[in-house]
C-alpha cells in the first residue's frame, strides 16, 4: 500500500529525494513519515508530516538537512535529503499512522518496503 522509491548510491555531500506513493487506499487523513534502519541498528525516526501538511517533525540530527513534504493530492510524501554523509546510509521506510506523530516505530500502522540509500565517503 506504500511504495518507497528514490534511493541509490551517492557520494558524501550529495542530495537525494525519496518518494512514497500510496495505493489501494487513501492516506490523506493520515500522518505520513519516514524511518530508517542501518545494518545492526534499530529503526530510527527521521521525519513526519501531518495530514494537512501543516505540521512537520524531525529528529534533531536531521533538521536543516532533510525536508519532508506531501504531494498536492496528499497521498504521496517526499523526503528531500541534502548534505548526505556516510552516517545516513540505511534502508529508508515510509510509514503512515492515523493522526499525530510518534518517533516510535511500533506506533505506525502502515509500512512501505524500504528503499536503500548508500552514501560513500
Amino acid at each position: 500500500q506504500l511504495q518507497a522509491s528514490g534511493g541509490g548510491l551517492v557520494q558524501a555531500g550529495d542530495s537525494l529525494r525519496l518518494s512514497c506513493a500510496a495505493s489501494g487506499r487513501t492516506f490523506i487523513t493520515y500522518t505520513m513519515g519516514w524511518f530508517r534502519q542501518a545494518p545492526g541498528k534499530e529503526r530510527e525516526f527521521v521525519a513526519a508530516i501531518t495530514e494537512s501538511g501543516g505540521n512537520t517533525y524531525y529528529t534533531d540530527s536531521m533538521k536543516g538537512r532533510f525536508t519532508i513534504s506531501r504531494g498536492n493530492e496528499k497521498n504521496t510524501v517526499f523526503l528531500q535529503m541534502n548534505s548526505l554523509g556516510p552516517e545516513d546510509t540505511a534502508v529508508y521506510y515510509c510509514a503512515a499512522r492515523y493522526r499525530g506523530s510518534s518517533a516510535t516505530a511500533s506506533d505506525w500502522r502502515y509500512w512501505g518496503q524500504g528503499t536503500q540509500v548508500t552514501v560513500s565517503s
